[in-house]
């Protein structure tokens, strides 16, 4: 795991991208630390397609607002279903979230690996509702299988949320109120992004 924050300029590194709102305050972080980031957004755990779309479309409108690159990975819920619906009774933040993180993360990771980027990092963390624990392992465990560094970053310390709600209201992002899953819509707020 790699937290300095010490690094030669334009090492590349690939951000994992949850939603627009989240990036706010992680992408510029990253570009300020030396890194060469681009974005790389996932969105197989979202339901339905329209809030994809939305999502997708805030992502490639703060991808053109910092000029820097974004990867909108294609949209394939049925992969999200078939790993995650096993876990259905599962309660928010449980087994069914760390199925999803592995998913998204293990697609982030795979991308950097083919595309020549040397670390990994995540959005995720940036939210006061998932555990930066589990999103670390999970993080961990992606960019050791596809042979890429892991960067572990807790984006809601310091105030993170907070500022990353004011700069995407700033910035007019769609933002949404559930994390993204079916089963996240029954209770909204609960696990993503407040609107």
């Amino acid at each position: 795991m790699l937290r300095s924050s010490r690094r030669k300029m334009r090492d590349r590194i690939l951000l994992h991208i949850c939603c627009a709102p989240d990036a706010t305050i992680p992408w510029p972080s990253l570009r300020s630390e030396g890194f060469e980031a681009d974005g790389f957004f996932y969105g197989g755990n979202i339901h339905p397609a329209s809030e994809w779309e939305a999502r997708r479309d805030a992502v490639l409108a703060l991808s053109r607002a910092f000029g820097w690159t974004a990867e909108i990975a294609p949209y394939q819920p049925e992969r999200w279903h078939e790993a995650a619906d096993r876990a259905a009774s599962a309660p928010e933040g449980g087994a069914r979230c760390a199925i999803c993180f592995s998913l998204q993360l293990g697609a982030a990771a795979l991308y950097a690996a083919s595309n020549g980027y040397k670390y990994l990092c995540s959005t995720l963390s940036i939210s006061p509702h998932k555990s930066p624990d589990a999103i670390g392992a999970a993080g961990e465990a992606a960019a050791e299988s596809a042979g890429v560094k892991w960067v572990h970053r807790v984006w809601r310390k310091n105030d993170g949320f907070r500022l990353s709600v004011a700069r995407s209201r700033e910035m007019g992002l769609y933002r949404q109120n559930y994390c993204g899953c079916v089963y996240s819509m029954r209770r909204p707020g609960a696990c993503g992004s407040a609107a």
